[in-house]
């Protein structure tokens, strides 16, 4: 992936993220923090080039999706 187009990613992913800002309830804040996982992975693959190493880019992957869906869940109860 070039960097323009990595770039780009985010740029429309942080504006996914000011449109959802302004959503109540717990399904926009479940697709922000979706949005924050795929901004995440846009970095890890782009800028630390994990998406070259086998298995690095799960491996940071799977501890941070479990850590926003408990953030969710602490934001459900």
């Amino acid at each position: 992936m070039g960097l323009t187009r990595i770039w780009l990613m985010l740029l429309a992913l942080t504006a996914a993220t000011t449109a959802l800002a302004f959503v109540p309830g717990p399904a926009a804040a479940a697709g922000l923090l979706a949005v924050a996982l795929l901004k995440a992975r846009t970095i890890l693959a782009g800028f630390l080039h994990l998406d070259r190493a086998t298995g690095w880019r799960a491996a940071f992957t799977v501890p941070l999706a479990i850590w926003l869906v408990l953030i969710w869940g602490l934001h459900l109860i």
